[in-house]
């Protein structure tokens, strides 16, 4: 593997900004990587090398007049296959989209474009992004960089999958609850679940729009800052971040419970590190947490039905049918129901943010489970229904709460530790989150 392969985005960023990297090289090194790799078509949907080679070759003539965009001008990453590419097919894991080709891009690709960024291609997904562990049939599913037998997690499978083996420097998913996180923790990236709004989703295929978020996936903390300034996010200043005098509420109830092994350990360890670095942690009781899982179900499924009801029942057997069952739990929710549910769910928010405000950062474990083995899923529906509802419980906190997220890895493979903030607190999580990976929690 070419060490340009495992280094950060902004390390080869700044590569080339001092002028010992080629974009054109550097280009062609991922793309070289990409056609050889054996796992390459069960991770990228569609490779787009036209398009990467032109943009790179662009960034090596700004890079010769002095006058890059960023810092991550010239710099390769992938693009989960939901984010629509002018020309390109973008089908979001589906069948029921075979085909499909925008005329344009999505805002943060444009946006991505015109800072100087090169997209490598689509990565594949979870099947309309409606399930956390990324399996696929329907398509291809992407394996764990930790255990090739195992899933990747999900939704944006291939998008963790392009960075942790090489294939891409950075990536761009998308997290409904937790489509981000859960794939970064189990391939020992760093995961940004934005706080919704705050990163345009225009020309993203929706699932459920209410909760849709975009993010990174990332080898850094500071790559994923980087990158999320790039998509529109705004400038974090991640220097002296520091977890002296840091107050952390450690949330309890049931994001605690059932536990693996690794997880709880990795979990605790990490804590008792944040305390040794000059923290102060204490137990965050949230109760009213259960009423929000509470209420969660119909808000999703009723939306994500909404959307693509009509589509899914012309064509109801091209789906996965897990996928497609989760979708048609919506079909009945009532309009009333689903009113009360958001007007329970705006109120518990509140709730929340009244109490969490005392403390700069809540932490929890990023995953209860370690990921699931492939084989088990395929031959045990009843297997796959329970590892997706345990993978994205954690997850979905932040998502349901409105909250931003990071997830670090938390210093035994597969596991994580992650980091709640309140609303439009992006950059403060990312402050957090950099503190926190200096000591190696």
């Amino acid at each position: 593997m070419h060490k340009w392969q495992t280094m950060t985005a902004l390390d080869l960023g700044r590569g080339i900004g001092a002028g010992d990297i080629d974009p054109v090289e550097l280009c062609d090194v991922f793309l070289d990587a990409i056609a050889a790799h054996p796992f390459t078509d069960k991770i990228y949907a569609r490779v787009t090398a036209d398009r990467a080679r032109a943009e790179a070759l662009a960034a090596r003539t700004r890079q010769q007049n002095g006058g890059l965009l960023c810092p991550l001008d010239g710099v390769p990453i992938s693009w989960k296959d939901l984010f629509d590419t002018a020309g390109t097919v973008t089908e979001a894991g589906s069948k029921l989209l075979a085909g499909r080709t925008p005329d344009a891009d999505a805002l943060v690709l444009q946006r991505a474009t015109q800072m100087g960024l090169v997209c490598l291609g689509k990565t594949h997904m979870s099947e309309l992004a409606f399930s956390g562990l990324g399996y696929n049939p329907v398509t291809e599913t992407s394996p764990c960089v930790n255990d090739h037998d195992a899933v990747a997690g999900g939704s944006s499978s291939g998008a963790a999958a392009s960075v942790a083996f090489g294939l891409a420097a950075a990536a761009i998913g998308s997290d409904t609850g937790g489509s981000v996180r859960i794939p970064a923790v189990w391939n020992d990236l760093v995961g940004l679940k934005t706080t919704h709004g705050a990163i345009a989703t225009k020309g993203v295929v929706p699932l459920c729009q209410r909760f849709d978020t975009v993010g990174p996936l990332c080898r850094s903390v500071e790559d994923a800052a980087a990158v999320f300034d790039v998509l529109g996010g705004g400038s974090v200043d991640l220097a002296h971040a520091s977890l002296e005098g840091v107050r952390f509420g450690a949330l309890q109830t049931v994001v605690l419970e059932g536990l693996e092994d690794a997880p709880r350990t990795a979990y605790e360890r990490a804590v008792e590190a944040i305390k040794q670095a000059g923290a102060f942690v204490e137990p965050f009781e949230f109760e009213a947490l259960n009423d929000a899982f509470a209420v969660a179900g119909p808000l999703f499924t009723a939306e994500a039905y909404g959307t693509w009801g009509e589509v899914i029942e012309a064509s109801p057997d091209t789906m996965f049918d897990q996928v497609r069952e989760r979708f048609r739990a919506g079909k009945n929710v009532a309009a009333s129901d689903f009113v009360a549910g958001w007007q329970k769910l705006d109120q518990i928010r509140h709730e929340y943010a009244l109490q969490a405000a005392r403390f700069d950062g809540v932490l929890l474990p990023t995953a209860p489970i370690m990921p699931p083995n492939l084989a088990r899923l395929i031959a045990e529906p009843d297997y796959f229904v329970e590892a997706n509802l345990m993978a994205l419980r954690n997850t979905r906190v932040a998502n349901l709460l409105g909250l931003c997220s990071v997830t670090v890895p938390a210093g035994h493979k597969s596991t994580g530790l992650m980091i709640n903030c309140l609303p439009m607190q992006d950059a403060k999580a990312l402050r957090l989150a950099a503190a926190i990976s200096e000591i190696g929690a």
